[in-house]
């Protein structure tokens, strides 16, 4: 029987075309699609928080977004199994489309993790800024099959479930007065949000910013919670195997903080496990705990009526997710702005610059390095950006091609370019 939850509209692709005669259902089709791409696997030399490459059990982009779809699929079981809930079994939030939305959320983000963001948003502030979330979305619907540089004609409902952010970039910098510095659409995504909303205009209480950002389809609302889930206790593990937290750290940083007695009993168990040697079997128990905390709670908006997809909200419980906070401010405090990773994130930041630099002078202008029109880049991207006039869609492009790096084929790059003992036909394979 059909899932009734999901109508035509949500089924719906960009290009109109159906699904006729493939056995497998729309969702699962946009779930292979975005799984088979090289794009996905690049993910695996990309930082998540130590950088890919350093030691082979550190989680990497790819394997950060496994587990996130890992969490995203166990929600909908979760929340179907419950039998004082609104789902039932030909009625029900579609774990392929969930865990298509969880596998394709970091698709755009740059090497050198959130470091690397923030570079490239910065280098592009002329031309329209760069972020993870908006670069997801110009992957899926006009770069990820390379080839064709056509994207992957998504359906209706996947799309959306990426857009955890529906702000223009233009509509922030007018509301602040200054460029944002991430949480935006590119300007030119106007119509294929306009696409994901059926052509309604958001009502004039969702402003642009926090309040627009937090009306999301409830399978993005899954894959934010698996992602939040994933992100606040699996680096902590990662953190506790890397030596950057100990249980010193924490006493310290809660003392600091003043949180030890609000939250002493987390910290605590916490602590119990890194001295235990057991914080992988504490982190798999709160997973599990995160992942039951949850219930779905209806709602009425201007989109409830078209699609349930817009119907439910995901309910998380108070105290669970105070605790997903206090453990991602943990990470962050200790171990993301410790001066050991400050430094890994200036080098990243160091040889971004550089490569854009190089790349600049060459493509948008003067058009040339030294009079000389040597080649730089492949021939397909070469020609790509020469066949491009504006210099905003010149330096779009260059962004995709150093946000599609992987971290390694970025350093390589860097040294082939500015290193003098650096380079052999071997070290040309990127």
């Amino acid at each position: 029987m059909p899932n009734t939850f999901y109508n035509e509209w949500d089924r719906e692709r960009m290009s109109g075309n159906a699904d006729a005669g493939d056995y497998r259902s729309t969702f699962q089709i946009d779930r292979d699609r975005v799984l088979h791409t090289p794009t996905f696997r690049r993910l695996q030399n990309k930082t998540q928080v130590f950088w890919s490459g350093e030691y082979d059990f550190y989680r990497t982009r790819l394997t950060h977004s496994l587990e996130v779809a890992q969490i995203g699929r166990a929600i909908c079981h979760w929340l179907q199994s419950q039998t004082d809930g609104p789902l039932e079994p030909e009625y029900f939030i579609d774990p392929d489309l969930v865990e298509a939305a969880c596998l394709s959320h970091d698709l755009g983000h740059p090497p050198f993790g959130h470091a690397g963001e923030r570079t490239l948003n910065f280098l592009m502030s002329e031309h329209g800024g760069f972020e993870g979330n908006a670069q997801t979305l110009r992957i899926l619907t006009e770069r990820i099959f390379s080839a064709r540089r056509s994207g992957m004609d998504p359906s209706r409902a996947f799309l959306d479930s990426i857009l955890k952010y529906k702000s223009l970039w233009s509509e922030l910098k007018h509301s602040s007065g200054s460029a944002p510095k991430n949480h935006f659409l590119y300007d030119n995504q106007q119509a294929i949000l306009d696409w994901a909303m059926g052509g309604l205009d958001f009502p004039l209480e969702l402003t642009p910013g926090k309040m627009r950002d937090s009306f999301k389809s409830i399978e993005c609302q899954v894959m934010d919670w698996a992602d939040d889930t994933a992100y606040s206790l699996n680096d902590i593990s990662d953190s506790v195997r890397a030596g950057f937290l100990t249980t010193d750290k924490i006493h310290q940083w809660a003392e600091k903080n003043d949180i030890a007695i609000e939250a002493g009993e987390s910290l605590e168990k916490l602590m119990q496990a890194i001295r235990s040697g057991k914080v992988d079997p504490f982190i798999g128990k709160r997973i599990g705990r995160y992942i039951q905390s949850t219930h779905l709670r209806e709602t009425v908006n201007f989109l409830s009526h078209q699609s349930k997809r817009y119907r439910y909200e995901l309910v998380v419980e108070e105290d669970v997710r105070r605790e997903s906070e206090l453990f991602k401010k943990l990470a962050f405090e200790v171990v993301f702005l410790s001066p050991q990773l400050k430094q890994l994130e200036h080098k990243g930041n160091h040889m971004l610059h550089k490569l854009w630099q190089v790349l600049e002078k060459r493509y948008i202008a003067p058009g040339h390095i030294d009079g000389q029109l040597f080649q730089i880049l492949a021939n397909d991207t070469e020609a790509e950006i020469n066949q491009t006039t504006a210099s905003a869609d010149k330096a779009r492009l260059i962004c995709d091609f150093l946000a599609g790096m992987t971290d390694g084929y970025a350093a390589r790059m860097y040294k082939r370019l500015f290193l003098p003992d650096f380079g052999s036909i071997h070290d040309l394979i990127g």
